[in-house]
């Protein structure tokens, strides 16, 4: 039996706790310290960012159950967040009702949201009117809560379930109890079993909803609760696997062996948040900026999760259990995380990153396809495009191969051949496919025009420009990989599609514009038709957005629009344009296009690249102005601090890299295109043991314009570098003025 806690020791114990987590002068000063995971808690439009507990890239995940940071009431603590944006399974919640009844479960914990701790290590929380304490730190399969009690009420724990599917528990002593219960799939997958391990620091009599001693229930939605006699801290250690429930016992051995405990456990979380913090370092800029950048590189370790277990793991995309010597990694949003969050973590931690490429192997080897949104129940069809194929080509480019890339382009070029693209589709080509592979754009209908195909998503709709450009940079990416493995032949068929983007360019609106199955433009307000999101034609956004969707040809755009000094004049016209109507009723129809200037809108993924465009105008300076005030106004550090739904880590990963000074501006060329760094020096530790170093002198919030640069000494006359000047230990020099130098960077 552990050893008890009083309410002395929680108090003791509780002010170490706190003590570790303050940073009180320079010299202590971590990167830690600037983590402020409400940033974003609050949704501009649509869903909140949550304060998310766990280890960098682990499968234990835990975040209260609210609203956002708002609601000052608590419904329930999910023993395991199984997806970042998909559900969790295992409901838990501290009670003080002498009698417990079904009602009992609704009964919600409130809390200050200015007391409480949230650190990607450590989680408190107060109930003041119950007198009632939690606290929470998260392992790798496990997690531990601490519940104290006040003097008044009973001492329940209430389990739940966050559905209604089949599930079970058993009491296997008064200390121990175990369970399992489904996370539900969605597009017809199979729901995974999710098994539990758990034991009290004390005796427990847990009992069913009816108040009968369990010893093994089954059932749907079953409600269970222990209650505890002593006035003791009740500490509950837990453990979760997709395995077995065997594993759940063996993952709970394996992290909690006797002589751990609480203080030792959110030791060992810190340190291994310490660990990748501490691989970009910054001096300069304001403190509410550095807390803006480390909180968005915390955001950037949440995911993909490693769901193996003593080499062995679950998978969804054949739901078997497979043994490999690599982790298995899931929960990738590949839509927003290609553009900038794979790219930072072939800086970052391209070992990782290359295990993550293979779990993507291995997923198109169970499943037969390479998935778009891989999650634990195999690929969650979502939005459209196989971007898939992009971060493939990113991470070869950049000269990692540690991941099976001749069956990843497989896998591409089965994407690119012969599934279907339809949006939040899986599966083979359909007629539409056909036609876009016989005619090189996706065909639109008519506003008002019936829809012929059943396979078409009654609320996703067509997409045809959005699919015609995603498309083409995908075929770009497996043509170039192609090519890079001598498979000509499939090159010239690739790149050939790859220029489809181009049949959708509409010269005189200078605008990518929907065709229809004969091949006449339809003729839509760019800014407003399409339906909700834009759907019919576009996805989330609107043409303004889309005009700018060629990344992977950019000198092939600027051709079509006249030349760099068109490419200037529209960008300028994209951050000045009206909305053509109030802006609630813009917001009605593009609930995704928040964080607005003009028509540009910072709260979606497809605009990350536009600001950094300006470096092909022959100004530069623009992309600098832009950047900084992109930055400044859209994400500060506070419950707004986030312009629109963080679905993957892409915004903040593209906070990353815009404070740093740099992005990359098309993923799968090793290249990255200089912006305006918020800090004076910014230096990444890199796995290879060199460091990377920008250094931006006289930099301020006015000294925002480069006025000159060098790379290792040498001038630097364009705003671009090499993926391999950075990772063999480059340092780049920018000095900063007030005024624009408009000569530099042409």
């Amino acid at each position: 039996m552990n050893t008890f806690f009083s309410k002395k020791s929680w108090l003791v114990s509780t002010a170490m706790l706190m003590s570790s987590l303050q940073f009180s002068n320079a010299q202590t000063e971590s990167p830690l310290q600037y983590v402020t995971p409400e940033i974003g808690g609050v949704g501009h439009l649509l869903v909140p960012t949550r304060p998310t507990m766990q280890q960098p890239y682990q499968m234990m995940r835990m975040t209260p159950i609210r609203r956002d940071y708002l609601d000052d009431q608590i419904s329930a603590f999910p023993l395991l967040l199984v997806s970042h944006r998909l559900g969790e399974v295992f409901s838990i919640l501290p009670n003080i009702d002498s009698s417990v009844v079904e009602d009992s479960w609704n009964h919600k914990l409130s809390y200050d949201q200015q007391t409480e701790i949230k650190k990607p290590w450590y989680y408190q929380t107060f109930d003041a009117e119950k007198e009632l304490f939690v606290d929470y730190t998260p392992g790798k399969k496990t997690g531990t809560f601490r519940f104290k009690f006040g003097k008044n009420g009973a001492k329940n724990l209430l389990f739940g379930s966050f559905n209604d599917m089949d599930s079970y528990w058993k009491s296997v002593d008064d200390q121990t109890i175990e369970g399992m219960q489904y996370f539900p799939a969605e597009d017809g997958l199979q729901p995974v079993k999710v098994f539990l391990y758990a034991k009290f620091n004390q005796s427990a009599k847990t009992q069913s909803l009816n108040h009968s001693s369990i010893a093994e229930l089954e059932g749907k939605n079953l409600k269970i609760y222990s209650q505890f006699a002593s006035n003791d801290t009740i500490e509950m250690r837990y453990a979760v696997s997709f395995v077995s429930q065997e594993q759940a016992r063996q993952n709970y051995n394996d992290e909690f062996p006797t002589t751990i405990n609480f203080q030792k456990n959110v030791a060992s979380a810190k340190a291994a948040w310490t660990k990748v913090m501490g691989q970009i370092e910054v001096s300069g800029g304001s403190d509410a900026q550095k807390r803006s950048f480390y909180t968005a590189l915390y955001r950037c370790y949440e995911r993909m999760v490693n769901i193996t277990e003593d080499g062995k793991y679950y998978s969804g995309y054949d739901n078997k259990i497979h043994e490999d010597k690599r982790p298995f990694y899931v929960d990738d949003w590949v839509w927003d995380t290609y553009l900038a969050l794979h790219p930072l973590r072939t800086i970052l931690q391209p070992t990782i990153e290359q295990d993550m490429l293979q779990s993507y192997v291995r997923m198109y080897e169970q499943s037969g396809w390479l998935p778009t949104f891989p999650v634990v129940y195999g690929d969650h069809a979502c939005m459209n495009g196989f971007h898939s194929n992009v971060i493939m080509l990113d991470a070869y480019n950049k000269g990692l191969r540690n991941f099976d890339y001749n069956t990843a382009y497989e896998g591409m070029k089965k994407n690119s051949l012969e599934a279907t693209m339809l949006p939040w589709r899986n599966g083979p080509a359909m007629d539409l496919d056909k036609f876009y592979m016989k005619n090189g754009f996706y065909p639109a209908l008519h506003p008002d025009e019936k829809e012929t195909y059943h396979q078409v998503s009654g609320f996703e709709k067509r997409q045809a420009v959005a699919i015609t450009l995603g498309t083409s940079y995908d075929d770009w990416a497996a043509g170039e990989l192609a090519k890079s493995l001598g498979k000509y032949s499939d090159t010239a068929i690739l790149f050939k599609k790859a220029q489809y983007y181009r049949n959708l360019w509409n010269p005189k609106n200078q605008m990518f514009m929907p065709k229809d199955a004969k091949g006449n433009w339809i003729d839509i307000d760019p800014k407003w038709d399409g339906g909700p999101g834009g759907r019919d034609y576009y996805d989330e956004n609107n043409g303004y957005t889309y005009k700018w969707q060629v990344q992977h040809d950019i000198p092939g755009l600027i051709g079509l629009m006249g030349g760099k000094q068109q490419l200037n004049v529209q960008l300028d016209q994209l951050f000045r344009e009206g909305l053509g109507r109030e802006k609630k009723l813009f917001w009605v129809k593009f609930t995704d296009a928040t964080g607005l200037v003009g028509q540009f809108s910072m709260g979606n993924e497809p605009s990350f690249v536009i600001p950094y465009l300006y470096n092909y105008s022959d100004a530069p300076w623009k992309t600098q102005e832009r950047v900084r005030l992109l930055l400044d106004v859209w994400f500060g550090d506070n419950i707004f601090g986030i312009p629109g739904d963080e679905d993957g880590g892409g915004m903040s990963a593209f906070v990353v890299f815009s404070s740093m000074g740099f992005y990359p501006i098309t993923p799968g060329k090793p290249l990255y295109t200089i912006g305006s760094p918020v800090f004076s020096k910014v230096a990444i530790k890199l796995e290879n043991g060199k460091t990377f170093t920008m250094i931006a002198n006289h930099n301020s919030a006015r000294n925002k314009y480069i006025q000159s640069a060098t790379f290792n000494g040498k001038k630097l006359d364009k705003p671009f570098f090499t993926h391999a000047q950075l990772i063999n230990g480059g340092k780049l020099v920018l000095e900063m003025g007030d005024r624009p130098n408009k000569t530099w960077g042409l």
